[in-house]
């Protein structure tokens, strides 16, 4: 059964959930991180978690606030905007490495995050070897990482978004073809920022659905 461990990195100690039944942490399973938004380890990100152990990844996913949860935007700033982000890295890549050890060297493992966690389920990649892919739900990043890590990415984007614009999508696409890298990337139409996150507002379920369709096609075959 699903289930939280206690970690410590960085520094601090937190959470890391482990999605799915205990079986599936075996040697040969495709293996998922995903991080969560800036809302922290909560619901929306657990479950998600969940059904992608059910459709047959090991899966884990860091409390990179360390069990701080809120459904409030400015609370979301806040908690966002003082991340200590040298402990969140370690955060991160405790994680990658937890579930590469729990696996072994056979299985293949990918990073996902949504919104403020894209960040890492872009950046982990050019820190860890073992990482073969990333998905990203409407959150980029940009710096030295894009060309140090050479992974294939499947973007979710949502056709209007203040927070990641048509214009910075389209930058962010280029960026990371530029540095010689696979880009897949999906507009929505009729969605907005946290399209995919039922809890919101802003969730849209077609649009939701076609894009856990489609990331755990990528997953497969890039897992597989």
């Amino acid at each position: 059964m699903s289930a939280f461990e206690t970690i410590e990195a960085g520094g601090k100690t937190t959470r890391l959930y482990w999605a799915g039944a205990t079986g599936q942490q075996t040697p040969g399973t495709p293996g998922v991180v995903v991080f969560h938004p800036w809302w922290g380890l909560n619901d929306d990100a657990l479950a998600y978690a969940d059904r992608l152990a059910a459709a047959g990844f090991a899966v884990v996913a860091p409390d990179l606030y360390g069990g701080a949860v809120t459904s409030v935007i400015d609370e979301a700033d806040r908690l966002s905007s003082s991340i200590d982000e040298p402990a969140a890295d370690a955060i991160a890549l405790s994680a990658v490495d937890r579930l590469a050890a729990a696996l072994g060297p056979s299985s293949k493992l990918a990073t996902l995050g949504f919104s403020m966690g894209g960040a890492w389920a872009m950046w982990s990649p050019a820190e860890r070897d073992r990482l073969v892919a990333s998905v990203v739900y409407y959150g980029s990043i940009s710096g030295p990482s894009l060309a140090r890590a050479h992974v294939p990415v499947l973007g979710h984007f949502a056709e209007t978004d203040p927070y990641e614009t048509d214009e910075g999508v389209t930058a962010f696409e280029a960026a990371l073809r530029g540095a010689g890298r696979e880009a897949v990337f999906h507009r929505y139409p009729g969605t907005g920022h946290w399209f995919a996150e039922p809890s919101r507002d802003a969730y849209r379920r077609e649009a939701a659905e076609l894009a856990f369709e489609r990331t755990v096609a990528f997953l497969s075959e890039r897992l597989g």
